[in-house]
């Protein structure tokens, strides 16, 4: 790694849609650093051999999206307890001897987008909420138990997923049954949507939210739309609420700095930026 230039990026299967190049590229130029964030269209069955050869391109660490978080946990030399708990690695660190180093930064991007925006909350506060049971509910089930909820309800459209996860994280988590989702709101402190309803061209996510108290915090993973109909409905009952494109750039300042040695730091600049990609993409 003796070039100059400091390379990093971002694998999936497909990467054209990813926001991670635009986003990395605005903090390069921001700090002035001579480096390279690129996107890796990488198939399933070239994974393993792609990590390997990290190190030999150049590449001090890569961004893992889907289909590669599961599988890339399996292929590094080390990762640290979050990534194993989730089950599931997002950023990939070449360590100084060439090993692998995996952890997940999407717990931290989830908590830390919550505190940018609502510094007041707390998941100490009651109960929380959250609709969904795959790899984003995992991380962020994991996330508010780090962080404090006393107890979790979770509620997904195939029960049996949900049950499972539960099992598998252990912990105070209730699950439920989809059709009960407006009933549970009533001693809710924090509602998490973690599914794809109420993104663009996904259907809507259909939840009666007359039972969730005044000061109970919505917040929904979907940033596209940017304002989702559950945090439009949430704020119309004057709920605190947060979008989930804070997930995105908060999530990626763990690896940033460890491949480009700064510390950054998510701005309305920043966001701005992605919001003129994503209408453009």
């Amino acid at each position: 790694m003796n070039d100059a230039v400091l390379k990093a990026g971002v694998i999936g299967w497909p990467i054209d849609h990813s926001l991670s190049p635009p986003l990395h590229d605005f903090w390069l130029k921001q700090y002035q650093i001579d480096g390279e964030y690129l996107p890796f269209a990488v198939e399933p069955q070239n994974l393993e051999t792609f990590l390997k050869n990290l190190a030999d391109g150049g590449r001090r660490g890569t961004n893992v999206t889907l289909p590669h978080k599961e599988a890339t946990l399996t292929i590094v030399d080390h990762a640290d307890d979050l990534a194993r708990k989730i089950g599931a690695v997002n950023t990939v660190v070449v360590q100084d001897d060439g090993t692998l180093h995996g952890s997940n930064t999407d717990s931290y991007g989830f908590l830390e987008n919550l505190k940018d925006h609502q510094p007041q909350w707390r998941a100490s506060a009651g109960s929380a909420v959250v609709l969904g049971a795959g790899g984003a509910a995992r991380a962020i089930v994991v996330a508010l138990q780090n962080a404090g909820a006393p107890e979790i309800i979770l509620l997904n459209r195939t029960k049996s997923r949900a049950e499972k996860l539960a099992r598998e994280l252990g912990g105070d988590i209730k699950v439920d049954d989809w059709d009960n989702r407006a009933d549970v709101l009533a001693a809710t402190a924090t509602l998490v949507n973690t599914t794809s309803l109420g993104m663009q061209g996904q259907p809507p996510l259909e939840i009666d939210l007359e039972k969730l108290p005044g000061a109970a915090l919505v917040t929904d993973i979907v940033y596209r739309p940017f304002e989702t109909e559950l945090l439009k409905n949430a704020k119309a009952r004057g709920n605190p609420t947060v979008n989930g494109l804070g997930i995105l750039l908060h999530q990626a300042r763990p690896g940033f700095a460890a491949w480009f040695g700064v510390e950054p730091e998510v701005s309305d600049e920043l966001r701005s930026h992605i919001l003129s990609v994503m209408a453009g993409h």
